[in-house]
């Protein structure tokens, strides 16, 4: 018995096109993910940041607009110098010693070209999820 050695049953392995769409998928992946993850830490930083200091004021009795200083001082010495506070949230609560807010901003990234990446950041912080 011989076997025929032609047709599709013989042939094995990737394709040079096959490759090449690989390579270009793991790029873009990449890519995708070097604009995403650090914006999703420095949010997750932001947030503890906030609710640590929104847990001292309160328990401070301090008005809004020295938690507002409070957390600027903080900023600056994260060395997060371009975000001020009054640009990353608005209060819902601004009664002393109970202060609320409502973290809402936004993380622009370059993709390529003149593709880019919003990341959307939002999300309440009240004396309960403070403490």
């Amino acid at each position: 018995m011989v076997q025929q050695l032609s047709g599709l049953s013989t042939q094995r392995g990737a394709s040079v096109t096959s490759i090449v769409f690989i390579i270009i998928a793991l790029g873009v992946a990449i890519k995708l993910i070097v604009a995403i993850v650090p914006a999703q830490i420095g949010d997750y930083q932001l947030s503890k940041t906030l609710n640590a200091q929104l847990k001292e004021s309160n328990s401070n009795k301090e008005t809004a607009k020295q938690f507002v200083e409070r957390v600027d001082k903080q900023l600056s010495i994260n060395a997060d110098y371009d975000t001020k506070a009054a640009e990353v949230f608005t209060f819902t609560d601004k009664k002393t010693g109970q202060l609320a807010i409502h973290k809402k901003y936004d993380i622009t990234n370059k993709l390529f070209g003149n593709v880019d990446i919003v990341n959307r950041f939002e999300g309440d912080i009240d004396g309960t999820t403070a403490e």
